[in-house]
């Protein structure tokens, strides 16, 4: 049962509708006005519940867009296709997928929900202030809560940062007309960075969270999201903390990668050994539906994942792997990119011709889907609203097999040999059926990055920091002929939504050549 975990409690009754600016205003859940509510505990709780509540709309949210975080940003790599039923179901994820947005149809949702969930952070702050005066927590109790908001508060800016770049980032909420100085990406980085650092040295974020009570934001991701940011930056500067908090991590001892690859996949396999943070979904009596897309319950990415008109064969072992809507199609090149032998495959470039058929396989279909995030007949039996938004897919952010390939590639960009850095790599290597290299380049650690992680949104910020992105992301690399425009520097971010830069009054720039 996951129905007891933080974010996935309370919030529909706090969930908001729209992505203007109502989004930064509060609404009081009594009569009462909100500087009388947030006096207590328990209404500090509902805050705080309400502030993690936008993890969960990324795949389906305010702006009733699909985005979740894994499925938008591969669509930008070379690793998954948007595909679906034509050229234009989901004109949006067509258009990312040529680096070819504009600002009336581009992604919407990200921008939304990172502002909403921003707006909900900055409330907690505000509210454990009021709670505290009236001495109804403790000065141990407003640190606990501080920090988590102040670290989710992070995560969403993280989003905003790497799929906009330059945007509006403040740490107290907006007076009316709602509107603030937009930042470069690299002052949001500077500001982001240090407010990253100030959370981890007070010392007041958790390590682990007991079993009832994951999805809290705890230390190893504010570790994970420090590595991530210092490596998409190529902050050298910063590169040997980052290693430090990677070996930390490896060296406690409290985590381990998962056996069997497929088991991570599996409900069984969430919050295991090897995860260090998941966005939870459940389908038990699940209320999330087309008409309550913020309710607490389940995810719609399955269904978008599951491969469409399909049918497996009677009797096979993926028998309950159910029909879908088509949007991951894995290009004939990504499926050749796997080394003979390795087990990842099958859960990264699943052989759908291999286990069923299908009558209408759709636009951009090549035979092979994501197996990671498939739907399940078994995965929505116990949603109540609408099925296809009640699966209990938890969606796996940050995983331990990161963890070590991050500390490979630090560990190289420090001055540590190859030698030192295959150790790291070839334990996931190890567990993926593969021989030990012995020794590795960054390009070894990024080939391994692409199959370990292949479909869990990594790929595309791997080759724009690498540098790779003009070279990789070009018709020509592409297969299935599909891609028909070369990435630039020019399209490394996504446009700001047009209806945000006409509320802006003219304080917002577009990105790029939009």
């Amino acid at each position: 049962m996951k129905a007891n975990k933080i974010i996935l409690g309370m919030f529909a009754a706090l969930a908001m509708t729209s992505c203007k600016d109502s989004f930064l205003e509060v609404t009081s859940p009594t009569d009462t006005f909100i500087d009388e509510y947030y006096t207590t505990k328990t209404s500090l709780d509902e805050a705080l519940v309400a502030a993690y509540a936008p993890l969960h709309w990324y795949d389906y949210g305010s702006t009733w867009q699909y985005n979740a975080l894994n499925f938008v940003s591969e669509f930008m790599s070379d690793d998954m296709y948007p595909n679906g039923s034509s050229n234009t179901d989901q004109p949006m994820l067509q258009l990312m997928f040529n680096y070819s947005c504009t600002p009336i149809v581009c992604l919407t949702g990200i921008w939304s929900d990172s502002y909403s969930g921003v707006k909900r952070s900055n409330d907690v702050l505000t509210y454990a202030e009021w709670v505290a005066e009236k001495g109804n927590i403790t000065a141990t109790e407003k640190a606990d809560y501080e920090a988590q908001a102040r670290l989710l508060r992070v995560f969403y800016y993280l989003q905003l940062w790497k799929f906009y770049g330059n945007v509006p980032c403040y740490f107290e909420n907006l007076p009316s007309p709602y509107i603030s100085e937009q930042l470069t990406a690299d002052e949001v980085y500077a500001k982001v960075i240090a407010e990253l650092e100030d959370i981890i040295a007070s010392g007041n974020l958790k390590d682990d969270y007991p079993a009832d009570q994951k999805g809290h934001v705890t230390k190893p991701l504010a570790y994970m999201i420090y590595a991530e940011m210092v490596m998409i930056q190529n902050d050298n500067g910063r590169y040997a903390k980052a290693l430090a908090y990677m070996q930390e991590l490896i060296n406690s001892g409290r985590y381990q990668l998962t056996a069997n690859f497929q088991d991570i996949w599996e409900e069984s396999g969430e919050w295991n050994a090897e995860s260090i943070f998941e966005i939870n979904y459940f389908d038990d009596n699940s209320v999330r539906g087309w008409n309550n897309q913020l309710g607490a319950g389940g995810a719609v990415f399955p269904r978008l994942h599951g491969p469409r008109s399909w049918k497996a064969n009677a009797g096979d072992p993926f028998e309950d792997v159910d029909a879908g809507w088509g949007f991951s199609a894995i290009p004939l090149h990504s499926v050749a990119s796997f080394e003979e032998g390795d087990k990842r495959k099958e859960f990264s470039a699943f052989d759908l011709n291999a286990h069923g058929t299908s009558d209408d396989p759709g636009w951009m279909a090549t035979g092979y889907c994501l197996y990671k995030y498939m739907c399940r007949k078994s995965n929505n039996k116990d949603q109540k609203a609408d099925a296809d938004l009640g699966f209990n897919n938890n969606l796996r952010v940050y995983r331990y097999a990161e963890t070590l390939l991050n500390a490979a590639e630090l560990l190289l960009k420090t001055g540590g040999s190859g030698s030192e850095a295959a150790k790291y790599v070839d334990e996931v290597r190890a567990r993926a059926g593969l021989a030990a290299l012995g020794n590795v380049t960054e390009d070894d650690i990024l080939n391994e990055r692409r199959h370990e992680l292949m479909g869990e949104g990594k790929r595309y910020f791997d080759l724009v920091r690498t540098g790779k992105a003009a070279s990789v992301l070009t018709p020509a690399n592409d297969t299935g002929g599909y891609r028909t425009k070369t990435w630039s520097e020019d399209v490394r971010y996504l446009p700001i939504p047009q209806a945000d830069i006409d509320a802006a009054q003219g304080t917002l720039k577009q990105n790029g050549s939009y």
